[in-house]
């Protein structure tokens, strides 16, 4: 899972690791997959101080095109990609994945079934004029631990284990995170999916407003919670403008 049995210091490893701004001045806002040389072009790996057992990534090909294949076998850790992007200028985020399995402990509603073969969290920029003086406070005190600032509010695109597509559920861990099942249960498993979000529409949906900045992307398979297997494979993910009528 997400932040599973991880202290609140591992939560804010991976929020200040998606915080750091990185601006693109062109197309791709993403390093694509199929084109990269390493793992280590524009993406960084994303671990938690406190879980030992990682998921591992590698690029591999996979029906014919270079993709991260990503296996995940009781452990957690992820992808990052830092970014500083208006989501109104590039608001449709588009990918393709595949997993081999879904986990049967899985349960986006509960702490203990927080676990995905596959999923993309999308982080934006923290907004302190409408948080609370102890929100304020708490996260002047991690930043000051930390040095660096923390991202807000967040989406979580999910291959889920029992919702059904297109549900948007409240993170189990805390109200900042909705989850979004864009592919759910077994049906699909073993075959390419292609996704595409309004990162907007679906901003306003979770939190009913306009969202700020993106500040980072990541991907990760995870399977510390329920202790279960799975293998995924992501192709390129892009942010591209809204099609016109």
């Amino acid at each position: 899972m997400f932040i599973a049995n991880r202290s609140y210091s591992s939560l804010v490893c991976i929020l200040a690791s998606l915080a750091s701004p990185h601006l693109l001045a062109q197309e791709p806002f993403l390093s694509p997959f199929s084109k990269m040389e390493s793992l280590s072009d524009g993406w960084e790996p994303l671990e938690f101080p406190k879980i030992k057992q990682h998921s591992r990534y590698e690029l591999v090909t996979e029906d014919g095109a270079q993709v991260v294949k990503a296996e995940t076998d009781g452990g957690a850790s992820g992808l990052i990609t830092r970014l500083d992007i208006e989501p109104e200028i590039a608001p449709l985020l588009n990918w393709r994945w595949k997993v081999s399995n879904v986990f049967e402990k899985g349960d986006a509603r509960a702490k203990s079934g927080d676990d995905y073969p596959a999923r993309i969290y999308v982080a934006f920029e923290f907004e302190p004029g409408k948080a609370g003086f102890f929100e304020r406070a708490k996260r002047k005190t991690v930043e000051l631990l930390f040095g660096e600032e923390l991202p807000g509010n967040a989406l979580n695109y999910i291959w889920a284990n029992t919702l059904q597509e297109g549900e948007f559920v409240a993170n189990p861990y805390t109200d900042k995170t909705v989850m979004i099942a864009v592919s759910s249960g077994k049906e699909k498993v073993g075959e390419w999916v292609s996704i595409e979000r309004d990162i907007v529409a679906d901003y306003h949906q979770a939190f009913g407003e306009n969202p700020p900045p993106i500040r980072g992307i990541a991907i990760m398979s995870d399977s510390d919670n329920t202790d279960g297997q799975a293998t995924a494979w992501y192709g390129d993910i892009t942010l591209t403008k809204a099609k016109q009528d």
